[in-house]
């Protein structure tokens, strides 16, 4: 049977899990397409409003 271990090495490894766990859901928050193919358009860059096109009245 293995030795029991301490209480401050048991929180000690759950402190050192959740700081792995946080530093992974950081990396994995920042990590995107290093490529600006996909991005949207920039605000100046948007379609036309409907009222600045010409309209054919037939």
């Amino acid at each position: 049977m293995p030795a029991p271990t301490r209480t401050a090495e048991r929180y000690a490894r759950a402190v050192a899990a959740a700081l792995a766990a946080v530093a992974c859901l950081l990396l994995a928050a920042n990590a995107g397409p290093t490529s600006t193919a996909g991005s949207p358009a920039p605000v100046g860059e948007t379609a036309p409003k409907p009222a600045d096109v010409a309209s054919v009245d037939r």
